[in-house]
């Protein structure tokens, strides 16, 4: 480092001085190398927050979201997995004192914005978007958000400019003996791009709430427009098929355009008209538009969607078959919670990978084997009242912010008795707050509704109630006239749906 920094004061000369020549063949290399070593500085002197990195990997999400994959459902459904468990692993390393970490390989196709430019390397598809794959392995939310960025071939020139934080960058430059500062002329002169105008302006052009929508809202409302033919369409198709069924619901797993949802249920109302006989045990159940057919951990029905109508017919077949293997499956719970002292084992969809029936039942035979041979001295019914969820894909437990556990299904029985009992009273604390942040969250989505004028504001799985109240707060402090009769979607980011839907980011910046 300090023989980087003697050659470049070596090199400090005037325009007229013979060894300018030499100073601008070899810039490239030392300014890469000095790029470097103040990146790395800038990472010693700073943590990251939560807030910073979602910002940071705004340019992430945006090229490996699903709703861009409407068309390429294998490719949506890998992408969606990959950023549940994500999510899963930079919740890990906000938690104080975990140290049980289990590399996480991901796999991500990339939408690539210009996929004939000369530097890239990975090979596109005709579909205009690359496969990526990479393994997260640290243990601090920075290391993994350059790790991400640089995996994909994203910039990560952004991260050095975080929350604004310009004091930041030059309290790294002062640990390298004394900052290195080039007289503007030698910009002009070398055309290389002077870093701290690019800073400023950066900063200068950082997204607002209110510029974003002033930029999108009439492609929001030119799109929403054309899309309320086929929305009135759907919902039509969906109250009779639900009243001809007797179904409690028809949902759908993705945020499949609306053109897309009402293809599915004309195709399942023309399975109605030619079997109607198979259709007699769906009485009460809920209907699951996904990738695959069979009954899922909840108990719904699963149509998939790239399924033909004979292996939908040979699911509404099964249906008495499946119903034998759900009551196995909460008898096998009620197994767990009492060896677990009462505690109510539950499956939460938003939360959770989407599992067949089978697959959820195995996972829970496993578990039961495992406590029962253990034989953990839990008081019975000491622990009711709490709740717990199984993962495959951890190591250690943990307490969820909403009050519920999550048990790895290869936890160790002591390591588990041991954290259940300290972490109850939290819990139960977590269950309580949950309930009244869910009223809260409710009765605020209402007021920013009727406020706004909005037809619809619904928000993301992956934002939280806390999130959500967060968000609904500092909009109620605005004048949003935008919003008039829009669907907006709290989300990470900015986007516009293709049926005119607005996504803005739960912690955006007015």
């Amino acid at each position: 480092m300090f023989c980087c920094l003697r050659t470049v004061r070596s090199l400090e000369l005037s325009a007229e001085h013979p060894q300018l020549k030499i100073l601008q063949s070899h810039m490239p290399v030392l300014k890469l190398c000095l790029d470097k070593i103040l990146l790395h500085c800038i990472l010693q002197s700073r943590t990251l927050s939560v807030a910073d990195a979602i910002n940071a990997l705004r340019p992430f999400y945006f090229a490996v979201h699903p709703d861009f994959f409407g068309q390429h459902p294998k490719e949506r459904e890998v992408n969606e997995n990959s950023l549940k468990r994500l999510n899963g692993y930079l919740e890990n390393l906000q938690k104080p004192g975990f140290r049980s970490f289990k590399p996480t390989q991901l796999t991500f196709y990339v939408r690539e914005r210009e996929p004939n430019s000369s530097n890239v390397q990975e090979s596109f598809s005709a579909s205009g978007f690359r496969a990526v794959s990479f393994t997260l392995h640290t243990r601090d939310l920075l290391s993994t958000v350059l790790d991400i960025l640089n995996s994909c071939s994203l910039s990560t020139e952004h991260v050095q400019s975080l929350n604004g934080n310009c004091q930041s960058h030059k309290e790294a430059k002062s640990t390298v003996n004394r900052p290195i500062k080039w007289d503007k002329t030698y910009y002009s002169f070398t055309g290389f791009k002077d870093p701290e105008e690019e800073l400023e302006q950066a900063q200068r052009v950082e997204t607002t709430l209110l510029s974003w929508l002033d930029d999108n809202a009439a492609t929001a409302v030119k799109k929403l427009k054309k899309s309320l033919p086929l929305r009135k369409e759907l919902e039509r198709l969906k109250i009779e098929l639900s009243h001809e069924l007797q179904l409690s619901d028809i949902r759908w797993q993705r945020s499949w355009g609306i053109a897309h949802r009402c293809s599915q249920l004309h195709s399942l109302g023309r399975l109605v008209q030619q079997r109607p006989e198979i259709l007699e045990n769906v009485k009460g159940r809920t209907v699951v538009f996904t990738d695959r057919s069979g009954m899922s951990a909840a108990g719904h029905i699963m149509l998939g969607t790239m399924d033909v109508h004979h292996h939908w017919t040979k699911i509404f077949e099964r249906l008495p078959n499946y119903y034998k293997l759900q009551k196995r499956l909460l008898l096998l719970e009620d197994r767990i919670s009492q060896l677990l002292g009462g505690i109510q084992v539950i499956y939460i969809e938003e939360l959770q990978p989407l599992l067949t029936l089978e697959e959820y039942f195995e996972t829970l035979n496993s578990f039961y084997n495992k406590l029962r041979d253990s034989r953990l001295p839990f008081h019975p019914r000491s622990l009711r009242g709490l709740q717990m969820i199984l993962e495959s894909d951890r190591y250690a437990p943990s307490l969820h912010e909403l009050g519920h556990f999550v048990i790895p299904t290869i936890c160790d029985p002591a390591a588990l008795q041991w954290f259940i009992f300290a972490k109850a009273q939290e819990a139960r604390e977590n269950l309580k707050r949950k309930e009244e942040m869910i009223l809260t969250e409710k009765e605020l989505i209402n007021i920013s509704t009727e406020r706004f004028s909005l037809d619809r504001l619904y928000k993301e799985p992956s934002v939280s109630s806390a999130q959500m109240i967060d968000c609904c707060k500092r909009l109620l402090e605005e004048s949003l006239p935008y919003l008039e009769g829009m669907h907006l979607c709290i989300s990470h980011f900015y986007s516009v749906l293709q049926d005119g839907d607005l996504c803005i980011p739960w912690n955006w910046k007015n």
